[in-house]
């Protein structure tokens, strides 16, 4: 695709964000789910083939088969905060029958298209919300397992500490 291309699919979302700037509201969302005997791992819910990335149809991607980076991020946030959890709950020795994590982020596609500067590039906003099956288990256990999950889940902290990130042309 070229730049003429591009710019012909992404005119009319533009406009159309620009006219109406909740239709470039979107969230996106993603699911790993924890079953018991799995060891330390979580199996994600993708809801579409793992071949390419591509723009995400807001931004005036086509093709229905790629998935956006947004998608991919929330995967990887679910993917590493259901390991952490399956490896916390190992430690601290908390059944955990079967469960899940989901991710969901809030983009306004204003910013990803440059309709208005005024909008961030990014998630505006992610939520993770955690459903766990894990019998006869005090809730200060369960509190004590998500407070530990969130500090050593490499992908949220990151998130949460927002690291500075360099570009290079090598």
């Amino acid at each position: 695709m070229d730049k003429a291309a591009l710019q012909a699919q992404q005119a009319p979302l533009k406009q159309q964000y620009s006219d109406n700037p909740a239709a470039a509201l979107v969230t996106l969302s993603s699911t790993s789910t924890l079953e018991e005997g799995d060891g330390v791992a979580c199996s994600l819910s993708v809801g579409k083939a793992l071949k390419k990335a591509g723009l995400h149809a807001m931004a005036g991607g086509q093709d229905a088969e790629q998935l956006c980076s947004g998608d991919m991020l929330l995967e990887s946030l679910v993917a590493c905060t259901g390991v952490t959890l399956k490896a916390v709950a190992t430690s601290l020795d908390i059944p955990v029958k079967k469960g899940a994590i989901t991710a969901e982020g809030d983009l306004d596609f204003r910013g990803t298209l440059g309709v208005d500067k005024s909008v961030p590039v990014g998630f505006l906003a992610i939520r993770l919300k955690f459903d766990l099956d894990c019998p006869d288990t005090p809730r200060e256990k369960i509190d004590l397992l998500l407070k530990l999950t969130e500090r050593y889940c490499v992908v949220l902290q990151t998130l949460k500490n927002a690291i500075p990130c360099e570009s290079v042309v090598v």
